[in-house]
C-alpha cells in the first residue's frame, strides 16, 4: 500500500463547507486505510493500492456525489510531498513573505502556469519551478491580490491546481 495525500481544492471557502469528520468518513467508506484529515482545508492522508489516476477519479466522483459540489483534487504520495518540502528553494524563515507550494494534477497546465507566472515582478513575488510543483513566496497579507495569486485563481486552473502553505505541507509529511 502507498501513503497518499488528497489535496482538495476550494473546501471550506466560498460556501463549500465539509467537516473533517465527514470527509474522513467518505474516505473510509471508499475502503481506504489509515485515513486522517489534517487541518480544515481539505487535506486527507490515506493508504491505498491502485493507480493515482483511478484513485483520483474515484475520490472526485465520491466527493461530488456525497457533498454536491464540483470537486477537484490533486493526488500526491506522501513521499512526493516530502520531496517538495525538502526542495524548498528559498529561506525557510522569512518574516515578510508567505511560503507556498503550488501542486498540479496536469504537467502541461503546470508548465503553462510556470511560464505565465515567470513574467511576475521578482521584487514582489519569488517563484521557482520544482519537480512537479511551483514554489511561490508573496508578501504577507497579499496572498490573494498579487499577479501570481490572480493567475492561480483563474477558472482555467480550477480543475488541476491547488496551493498549500509550506507549513501545511510539512504537517502532511509527519504522520
Amino acid at each position: 500500500m502507498t501513503r497518499h495525500v488528497a489535496l482538495l481544492r476550494g473546501v471550506n471557502v466560498n460556501g463549500i463547507t465539509i467537516r473533517s469528520v465527514d470527509l474522513k468518513k467518505l474516505f473510509v467508506d471508499l475502503g481506504f486505510a489509515n485515513v486522517r484529515t489534517v487541518l480544515a482545508s481539505g487535506n486527507v492522508l490515506f493508504d491505498a493500492t491502485g493507480s493515482a489516476a483511478t484513485l483520483k477519479k474515484r475520490i472526485e466522483a465520491a466527493l461530488r456525489e456525497r457533498f454536491g459540489y464540483d470537486a477537484w483534487i490533486v493526488l500526491e504520495t506522501q513521499a512526493q510531498l516530502a520531496h517538495a518540502a525538502a526542495a524548498w528553494p528559498f529561506a525557510r524563515i522569512d518574516d515578510e513573505r508567505h511560503p507556498y507550494v503550488v501542486f498540479s494534477s496536469d504537467a502541461k497546465v503546470l508548465d503553462a502556469l510556470i511560464r505565465q507566472a515567470g513574467k511576475s515582478d521578482p521584487t514582489i513575488e519569488r517563484l521557482q519551478a520544482g519537480k512537479g510543483v511551483l514554489y511561490w513566496q508573496c508578501p504577507r497579507g497579499s496572498s490573494t491580490d498579487t499577479p501570481v495569486a490572480r493567475l492561480l485563481a483563474r477558472q482555467t486552473y480550477k480543475a488541476s491546481i491547488t496551493t498549500r502553505n509550506l507549513r501545511t505541507v510539512e504537517k502532511l509529511i509527519v504522520d
